[in-house]
């Protein structure tokens, strides 16, 4: 059986051999052996710590075959943005500029770096190997992070964000890396945006705290700022749909946005409930409502399963009580997949 669940260490090896498939420009999965195993340790250690508050620590996710250990892909909650190293983003400011003598006014728009160091909670490091895209697979292990969310609500921040991939050429060109971030940084994208991963140090030495007018930029790149790079759009499509919305930021090597929304309003954090287990059958298949089904076994695991809920609870099928080691009379956690009617 298919299931999200929390990463092991074990895992590490088909980790990375799974995050190595991964195309650059996915920035924090550019890892290698060492700091790969560095954040599936944090990870298990944030999974089996008591304390209640968030500490920036990653909650790793993976979608694996429970039967054969195959992992097929990957997600990550990180609790806090900022704390030992700030997060940096570029926002986009309006200054209003008046001449009496001209007779003019004119509004321009700036890129202003910031630098933040008690940030929200942030959703990223989603990938799923392309042979194992559809069925449903890619939205529950995105949603899979808010049902940990809603699990463990003290964990978290009171905003979530997401950093969405920018635009970039078919043959990997970036234009907003070449016309200002990597004026400063005087590397190639992909090396900056690996290290980014390991140290954000460079950043603080090389980038200018000075602004940046979009009036100096090609319009081919002043037009880039903002938006998705196209394999990102149904990412994009689905955190919209979850109640997340366009902030004022960018991220500060693609200029792909930085969305965010309220933690308490996020759908999927809202319609997940905690619900009593009523009842088993032998199939789910035939029962009626769909549901990414979770537990706390081995600190989160969840199935994508079909449920029947009545007034006592729901049921569920046998194969799925067993991955999710539930009983009669157990409480788990149901979401949705979807916003009901």
């Amino acid at each position: 059986m298919w299931v999200v669940r929390a990463v092991r260490i074990e895992d590490l090896d088909g980790l990375l051999k799974l995050v190595q498939s991964a195309t650059r420009g996915l920035t924090s999965l550019q890892l290698d052996h060492d700091r790969l195993l560095d954040r599936v340790e944090q990870s298990v250690f944030a999974f089996s710590r008591s304390a209640v508050s968030p500490r920036g620590e990653p909650y790793v996710l993976v979608l694996a075959n429970d039967e054969t250990g195959e992992l097929v892909g990957t997600s990550t909650v990180y609790t806090k943005t900022g704390g030992y190293q700030p997060f940096y983003a570029y926002e986009l400011t309006q200054s209003h500029h008046h001449s009496d003598m001209l007779g003019v006014d004119n509004e321009r728009t700036y890129l202003q770096l910031q630098r933040i160091h008690d940030g929200p909670t942030e959703i990223g490091s989603l990938f799923l190997r392309g042979s194992y895209r559809g069925k449903g697979r890619g939205r529950w292990l995105s949603l899979a992070r808010f049902a940990l969310i809603a699990m463990r609500r003290n964990r978290f921040a009171d905003r979530v964000i997401a950093e969405m991939r920018g635009r970039a050429d078919a043959d990997g060109r970036v234009p907003f890396w070449e016309a200002v971030t990597g004026r400063f940084i005087p590397v190639d994208f992909a090396t900056a945006d690996a290290m980014s991963t390991v140290s954000k140090q460079f950043i603080e030495e090389m980038m200018p705290m000075h602004p940046i007018y979009l009036d100096l930029l090609p319009q081919e790149v002043r037009d880039g700022i903002g938006q998705v790079h196209d394999e990102t759009v149904p990412a994009l499509q689905m955190l919209r749909s979850e109640g997340f919305q366009p902030t004022a930021q960018v991220d500060i090597f693609d200029a792909g946005p930085v969305i965010d929304c309220a933690t308490n309003q996020i759908n999927a954090v809202r319609r997940t409930r905690e619900i009593v287990v009523a009842g088993t059958v032998d199939k789910s298949d035939d029962l009626d409502d769909q549901a990414i089904l979770c537990s706390n076994k081995g600190g989160f695991t969840s199935v994508l399963t079909s449920i029947k809920t009545d007034v006592d609870g729901i049921v569920i099928g046998k194969d799925v009580a067993e991955h999710l080691e539930l009983e009669i009379g157990s409480t788990c956690y149901a979401l949705p997949p979807r916003q009901q009617d």
